[in-house]
């Protein structure tokens, strides 16, 4: 099969690549999961392929693809492997990636803190706010705002 050639200086052909580039990715927004349950991760999309390790529960996930039952996944350390869809939550979480998250009243800096998380903790996403917030909440119920860039899952 012969490609056709475009007449367009390569100048344009680049700019038409990255305005396709820009609308594709607003498009596709990132899905995050929850492990519901410790759960084998395998190398393929099977309960034949090879067991890499066991996910622990609670566990925020990033969704890369879907396939009949599969869902591939993305940890926070970037590793990719295939759990059984059926393993993950519909609620969110995220992880804290700072050496010690402080989780403040309300979205300041200003705020009386309300409780501090390790690294690796995993905290129930709430929401996000202006400003580079994230609103979560620890399992024994205290609630409170994260800076952004200490958690991973958003």
């Amino acid at each position: 099969m012969q490609r056709r050639r475009s007449n367009l200086p390569p100048a344009m052909r680049l700019l038409g690549v990255l305005a396709w580039a820009v609308a594709a990715g607003s498009a596709l927004a990132a899905e995050y999961r929850t492990v519901e349950a410790a759960s084998v991760l395998y190398d393929a999309p099977s309960q034949k392929g090879t067991k890499l390790f066991v996910i622990r529960r609670g566990t925020p996930v990033e969704v890369v693809v879907r396939l009949e039952g599969w869902s591939k996944v993305r940890d926070a350390d970037g590793g990719l492997a295939w759990i059984e869809a059926r393993s993950l939550a519909n609620r969110r979480s995220v992880l804290v990636t700072a050496a010690r998250a402080v989780i403040r009243q309300n979205a300041d800096e200003s705020a009386p803190v309300v409780f501090e998380a390790e690294k690796s903790v995993s905290l129930d996403y709430l929401d996000t706010t202006p400003g580079g917030w994230v609103k979560v909440r620890h399992r024994d119920g205290q609630t409170g705002y994260v800076r952004a860039n200490q958690v991973w899952g958003i």
